[in-house]
């Protein structure tokens, strides 16, 4: 299985455990509830036809991912024993139900399958219970007859930075260069005391700029248990799920065109809008306007009281300083890039358009590199999980100069210790003639 099809599955995986990990302490009923409401949940799972998990699989995983000190590797899906074995319902199997599904409406999964034995489109060995073709014609969108109404309840979190929501709002336009440019506000407000953790506005709404932004609030605010965010391309991204797995936040987006679940930063951006927008003047730089931006949340949005909690929002967080996770000291590594690549013969690898010296052991092998790319210099190699330390850029120059060392010959030499191979034409590590025949050339 590929690295990245691992990385999506534990990915997944941790935002099933994340509301039982160690970081916050849970009374046996609480741990029980959470279970409970796990176990009957509709999950999505990636690369699997199910869609409900069991109590003994969470807690199989819980296990794993706290045995191992909180490393998303532990959840990683160990390889297939069963290679070679056919699945429940094969490809072709399933496009043939699902066709007779869309043509036989209203019909129950009793009926389909006796129209599809009197066809002949199944084979005669096909045997799957009718709670597993369900399933399977749920998760392909064929039972949605019925739409039932969505249970969207109130809710607030029990201690700051429990849960963060976070989304991007469209800002006034900037000078840039003689030139006036749109903005964009990328915000984060914690759920339970509205404080607002960090928010700036950018040029544009990229990903990388989502990061940065993040980075910041959490340097200054410590680790969120839950980061809630809309389903929009600018919060999805490889590197954004893997920094925050890594960092124990659990990532969850809302369904597209349905912001009900994250009104508190929606309203905050109203408050946004009509109090501080309507404020500013015309002809701010970038610089002005994420400045006057900062001292408006501090000087007056954290200070008032808040109209749903009836407390100021700083005042409100601090009381529970206490529970606040900090950031780790090297936070700016967990966002580091992530890609994959072969060392070549040469000990070379290609990286952002460079080319950089790998370590010699890693010839012919595929590694991680981890790397910004604002600090192309700084590109860390990973084999195995297992650091071998930063890249070299290559020098062709120095490199004709170094004498390189037959590994080859040595691990020959450490096999004739107490063995005679008088005779035998060896190759000495770049000395091109034996010992005492250079003199005689000369």
């Amino acid at each position: 299985m590929k690295e990245d099809i691992k990385k999506e599955i534990a990915q997944f995986r941790f935002g099933v455990i994340a509301d039982l990990t160690g970081w916050r302490k849970l009374t046996r009923g609480e741990r029980e509830r959470i279970l409970r409401d796990k176990t009957v949940c509709e999950w999505k799972i990636p690369y699997s036809e199910r869609s409900y998990i069991s109590r003994s699989t969470i807690l199989n995983w819980l296990k794993r991912y706290e045995g191992s000190g909180g490393k998303l590797e532990s959840l990683y899906p160990r390889d297939r024993t069963d290679k070679g074995r056919t699945r429940v319902i094969k490809e072709e199997e399933g496009l043939c139900l699902i066709n007779l599904k869309k043509e036989l409406k209203g019909a129950s999964l009793p009926a389909i399958m006796t129209v599809a034995r009197q066809r002949k489109i199944l084979p005669l060995n096909f045997r799957v219970s009718y709670a597993t073709i369900y399933r399977f014609f749920q998760r392909n969108g064929l039972m949605d007859d019925e739409q039932p109404q969505i249970d969207r309840r109130r809710f607030e979190a029990e201690l700051p930075n429990e849960i963060w929501q976070s989304d991007c709002m469209h800002g006034p336009r900037v000078e840039v260069d003689g030139k006036m440019r749109k903005t964009f506000l990328f915000a984060f407000i914690d759920d339970m005391s509205r404080l607002i953790p960090h928010a700036e506005f950018y040029l544009n709404e990229r990903i990388d700029s989502y990061i940065d932004a993040l980075e910041k609030a959490i340097a200054k605010r410590g680790l969120p248990g839950k980061l809630y965010l809309d389903n929009a391309p600018s919060f999805r991204s490889q590197l954004l799920s893997h920094a925050t797995a890594s960092l124990a936040i659990a990532l969850i987006h809302s369904r597209a065109y349905q912001p009900e679940g994250r009104g508190k930063i929606e309203r905050w951006f109203k408050t946004v809008r009509m109090q501080f927008l309507s404020t500013i003047p015309d002809g701010l730089n970038l610089k002005e306007l994420n400045e006057r931006l900062r001292q408006w949340i501090e000087k007056h949005y954290h200070q008032e009281i808040h109209s749903s909690t009836k407390e100021a929002p700083l005042s409100r967080y601090l009381k529970h300083i206490h529970l606040i996770r900090e950031a780790p000291r090297n936070l700016n590594d967990y966002f580091r890039k992530r890609v994959l690549r072969k060392v070549h013969k040469d000990r070379t690898i290609a990286v952002a358009g460079r080319i950089y010296e790998a370590p010699v052991e890693l010839i012919g092998k595929t590694a991680v590199l981890l790397y910004h790319e604002q600090e192309p210099s700084r590109i860390e190699i990973f084999y195995n999980n297992k650091s071998y330390g930063m890249l070299v850029a290559l020098n062709v120059n120095i490199n004709c100069k170094i004498r390189r060392i037959n590994h080859i010959t040595e691990l020959t030499n450490e096999r004739q210790k107490g063995q005679s191979l008088e005779g035998e034409n060896q190759y000495r590590g770049g000395s091109l003639f034996e010992k005492g025949k250079e003199d005689e050339q000369l």
